[in-house]
Parts: structure tokens; C-alpha cells; sequence
């Protein structure tokens, strides 16, 4: 038998990148699945979660890359890497791009993503991405990955074509749960929460999207939390 293509997928531990990874291995591929460390609150569980579901779905130790990107958390300028900038109760009307924003971390984790698919001889890569129910990362846009493919098409060798795929980029979060467990996707291994480790704490941005989209799937989140509203506002 043929082997399958390989596709590299950008897993933080997070539900949209565990779907994400879920949708690749339904369209046929092999995963390789990448995780950067970056300094963020929760780094050590989402670490756990990047194991869990790698374990899950069976990828080999040298299809499974940590990186750090120790750099994003000298820069600074997010409440996820400094302990200076405190991380506001969740509000999912505000406006406007919030303090968790990482600058530029996609950036950083796409190009990473690029050059380990041109060693591995991946013609395609996933990401997470969701633009239309997210926080407001202006880094999650379908626009934004559409020129990242452009440049990686450039800056890589003549014979490497790149496809960069948010395959739930226009997706809602109920869409994403009900998306995840059609495929049957370890939703019970993901990691959300920004602040939280043992449990989340149900009351951050991240905590009520994910809480959100359970409710809209009709279905119950399987994660401990330590807090959980009656509705997400």
C-alpha cells in the first residue's frame, strides 16, 4: 500500500487545533504534529494535551516537534507571557484586539511549520484558525494566512508547493464542536483555558468561546472547570 502524505499540523492542545489535526487525518494524511512553547501561563498543560493527543492518534516520537519560541516571551506585550500585563475577565462583546494577543505569534509558528514540511517533504500544512468566532487576533485571518502562503511559496526551494489550510477558519465554535465530534476527535484531551492548569477557570475569553460553542453543539463540555456560568455572555 501507498503511504499517506504527511501534513504538518500547528497543535497547541487547544479544541479548534485538535479538530484541525482531526479534519487532516480524515482527508487522508499522516500527521506530523508541531507545538511551540512560547512562555505562555499554561504551557506545562497545554504541553500535556499536545502529548495526549498525539498518543491519540498513534504519531510516531519523530513525527511530534516541540519548539521554543522563548523570543515571543522576551518581547513581550501580552497578559499570556508577562506577569505584568493582568489577564481581564472574559467578555466576549468587547472590541477590538485584546491583551492576549501574542504579537505576532503565528507568524513565528507558521514559518516554523514551513520549514519542517520542506525537510519532511509535506506539501501541506493545518492550522487552527477560526476568524469568525475567535477572539480578534488579527493574526487568525483567512487574509493573513493567504499571504504567509504566498511568501513561504517564495522563500522556499523552486520544487516545494506549499498549501496552507484553515480548514475552520469560517466556522463558529458550535460548528467546531459538532465538527470535532462527527470525526470523533479527542475533545476530552483539549485545553483551552489561559490562566487555568488543574481546572479552568471558566471565566477567561478562551473559557467562554469554548463554553459557547458546547452550548451551541448541545453538547457537554468534558473538562473540569473551576467556575462555569450559566450562559456565555
Amino acid at each position: 500500500m501507498a503511504s499517506m502524505p504527511i501534513a504538518v499540523v500547528s497543535l497547541s492542545g487547544g479544541l479548534d487545533s485538535c479538530v484541525a489535526a482531526a479534519m487532516a487525518r480524515a482527508e487522508g494524511f499522516d500527521l506530523a504534529l508541531l507545538h511551540a512553547d512560547y512562555g505562555q501561563l499554561t504551557e506545562t498543560r497545554e504541553r500535556q494535551a499536545f502529548d495526549a493527543i498525539a498518543d491519540f492518534y498513534d504519531v510516531a516520537p519523530a513525527r511530534r516537534l516541540v519548539v521554543p519560541l522563548a523570543g515571543l516571551k522576551a518581547i513581550g506585550g501580552s497578559a499570556l507571557t508577562d506577569a505584568a500585563i493582568p489577564l481581564p475577565e472574559g467578555n466576549l462583546e468587547r472590541k477590538g484586539v485584546p491583551v492576549s494577543y501574542v504579537p505576532f505569534r503565528n507568524a513565528h509558528l507558521l514559518a516554523t511549520a514551513v520549514s519542517w514540511a520542506e525537510v519532511l517533504g509535506a506539501a501541506t500544512i493545518y492550522v487552527g484558525f477560526v476568524e469568525e468566532d475567535s477572539s480578534g487576533y488579527p493574526d487568525c485571518r483567512e487574509v493573513f494566512l493567504e499571504a504567509f502562503q504566498l511568501a513561504a511559496n517564495f522563500g522556499t526551494r523552486p520544487t516545494t508547493r506549499l498549501r496552507l489550510k484553515a480548514p475552520l477558519v469560517h466556522m463558529n465554535k458550535g460548528e467546531i464542536v459538532r465538527k470535532g465530534l462527527e470525526l470523533g476527535a479527542p475533545l476530552h484531551l483539549t485545553w483551552s483555558c489561559y490562566q487555568g492548569e488543574a481546572e479552568a477557570c471558566g471565566h477567561c475569553d478562551s473559557c467562554l468561546l469554548r463554553l459557547r460553542g458546547f452550548q451551541q453543539a448541545g453538547a457537554a463540555d468534558p473538562i473540569p472547570y473551576s467556575e462555569t456560568p450559566a450562559r456565555s455572555r
